[in-house]
């Protein structure tokens, strides 16, 4: 079972022709509402590639009987939530720009509540975006710890960030966020890469890196025709905290985050093009090789 701990959130997913400067205007060229929030989106990745998964999140009143919470049950996402009365589900205004440059605003709602919650002790869990105090908690009680800042790690002091990398055991984030970490830690990228046992850094349609045991791997991203590059990170990370688990080697899980991550951008919408497990061998086979399962231990 992996756990993920962090936001569920509704998208609203627009397009621009440019992201404005201050006090400045810029015409919306189409709009959509899509399921989101970074840890619901990890978890609904999972879910579809096959394995299990519980998310652990906070929702308002307006989520019993919604359309999301039938959709979580149709993928097989098992819940533990902080059900907040009063407050709105989490709410995510995102832009893109022709550049595929994006600037997001977001509601906390009820993930305010991840402040005072009482954190879990999990086997194996994924931090995406939540309360930073709270991830600290879960880091700091769970077994096997992957922690991903994503955009709210401008919201970690230094002190936050000591205490959970000291507790992580793999390392996601974009160049953005790992250049951000590195700001407020005072330290330079190695030194950070030095403090976990395990670091990918994705670099958008770059490719991603991974570094491990003094060592680093390049990843080259798969190429598709894009629509919308939001998710992406998410779905690569389900990708690979799917493989993680059924044994395969770090290096091969970045593929497979890579071939998930390829489907998701090719539609708008976080969760409306997850690839299930026999969809990503397919995919994963035309531009890496054949995958063969990981013989059972024992």
């Amino acid at each position: 079972m992996i756990h993920v701990v962090g936001h569920t959130a509704v998208d609203h997913i627009s397009k621009v022709h440019h992201l404005p400067e201050p006090n400045q205007s810029t015409h919306i060229t189409d709009r959509q509402v899509f399921f989101g929030g970074g840890a619901a989106n990890i978890a609904a990745g999972i879910a579809t590639l096959g394995e299990a998964v519980t998310l652990h999140s906070c929702v308002g009143d307006d989520f019993p009987g919604s359309d999301y919470e039938k959709w979580m049950d149709t993928a097989g996402i098992h819940r533990q939530f902080f059900e907040v009365p009063g407050t709105h589900t989490p709410t995510a205004f995102m832009f893109t720009d022709e550049a595929g440059s994006q600037m997001t605003f977001f509601e906390w709602g009820a993930s305010r509540a991840f402040a005072t919650a009482e954190a879990p002790a999990l086997p194996f869990v994924h931090m995406a975006t939540a309360d930073p105090e709270f991830n600290c908690r879960v880091a700091q009680k769970s077994e096997f710890v992957s922690f991903d800042p994503g955009q709210d790690v401008f919201w970690y002091t230094k002190e936050q960030l000591e205490s959970i990398i000291a507790n992580t055991d793999i390392l996601f984030a974009n160049q953005h966020e790992v250049q951000q970490m590195c700001t407020t830690l005072g330290v330079t990228k190695e030194e950070l890469i030095h403090q976990v046992t395990m670091a990918i850094f994705t670099m958008s349609g770059d490719g991603s890196m991974l570094y491990r045991g003094g060592k680093e791997h390049f990843i080259p991203a798969v190429t598709v025709t894009l629509c919308d590059p939001t998710g992406a990170g998410d779905s690569y990370r389900a990708g690979f905290l799917s493989a993680y688990v059924r044994g395969y080697a770090p290096l091969t899980c970045c593929k497979v985050g890579t071939v998930t991550a390829s489907y998701v951008v090719e539609h708008a919408g976080c969760q409306t093009h997850l690839p299930t497990w026999t969809q990503m061998l397919e995919r994963y086979r035309k531009n890496f090789d054949t995958l063969e399962p990981v013989p059972p231990v024992g």
